[in-house]
């Protein structure tokens, strides 16, 4: 765990180094929405580890996960000048952030106290490892990865924005990418309500001590977009901040450029959190197993 932990952090430290180093010079004004951005970012994570460590709920990240995305969005669409990729771009990703908003408040995530609501089931499970005592272990993992990791690479994500100001006009592929980007948002919600469902009836029977036959005898989701991918709405969310990096290549022509770091680093981090889910959920169910064996992790019939 802590060498993962520690490649991560690796990763965001020096991979933009790499690519600012490498990349074309940043203009004057890429540089100021880098800054304004990354004002709002030390904020958040410095609050986000306060809060965490306070209430001992470290969902706070989770929370801002899909505010702060529309937020940076909003600030690099406005030293863009306004320009049409720029809206285009910042009204996408305001589609995205009201959706994952929606979906995490239905599930609890929220309260009008804002520093409570539902803790991800994970964070305990995990704090709970050896590798995490004493306590002051999961503080420094609460400071590095949880706070400043994660809410460094939601605003990586948002990079591709800052790369395309100034750039060539919004053209045919931006429409195509467009289009692309609402289907993926789509899928997701679709995968999202399809376990929403799922789970809020297994609930339903488990509280009125009812059997669980047919769907819900396995105890997990199997069935819908989930019968093809063991994580349709984890797919989704790559492939829409993948989407976001093409926003860039349409913009300035170039087909790799520095602000692809956030979208690799966002596939990086999935794959470490499926594997930790999968690993309590394969311990939780028996028929997991076989599941996994024979669905795919995230494209379907590809890389099982």
């Amino acid at each position: 765990m802590w060498k993962t932990v520690i490649f991560l952090i690796f990763t965001l430290i020096i991979v933009p180094v790499i690519a600012f180093y490498y990349g074309q010079p940043l203009s004057e004004v890429q540089v100021s929405a880098i800054k304004s951005t990354g004002i709002v970012y030390l904020i958040a994570a410095f609050l986000s580890f306060v809060v965490s460590t306070i209430t001992n709920n470290h969902s706070q990240v989770d929370k801002l996960w899909s505010i702060i995305p529309v937020v940076y969005a909003w600030i690099i669409a406005d030293h863009g000048d306004f320009s049409s990729r720029m809206i285009l771009m910042a009204v996408l990703i305001s589609i995205w952030g009201f959706r994952l908003t929606y979906n995490f408040g239905r599930r609890g995530g929220y309260s009008w106290k804002f520093w409570t609501g539902d803790e991800d089931y994970r964070w305990s499970v995990l704090s709970a490892k050896k590798e995490f005592q004493p306590k002051w272990k999961w503080m420094i993992f609460n400071f590095f990865f949880i706070s400043f990791y994660q809410m460094g690479l939601i605003l990586l994500i948002t990079f591709p924005m800052i790369k395309a100001i100034g750039g060539a006009p919004l053209g045919i592929f931006d429409y195509v990418l467009a289009v692309l980007f609402i289907s993926f948002i789509i899928i997701e919600t679709i995968a999202d309500q399809q376990q929403w469902v799922f789970q809020k009836e297994k609930q339903r029977l488990l509280a009125e001590n009812k059997e669980l036959k047919g769907i819900f005898s396995k105890g997990f989701v199997h069935t819908g977009l989930w019968k093809y991918s063991r994580h349709p709405n984890y797919a989704s969310e790559q492939i829409i901040w993948i989407i976001t990096y093409f926003f860039s290549v349409t913009a300035t022509g170039q087909w790799l450029n520095w602000s692809i770091m956030g979208c690799l680093l966002l596939i990086i981090l999935f794959k470490g959190s499926s594997d930790f889910s999968e690993e309590i959920t394969n311990n939780k169910y028996k028929s997991y197993k076989d599941y996994k064996s024979k669905t795919a992790r995230f494209i379907p019939f590809f890389m099982k």
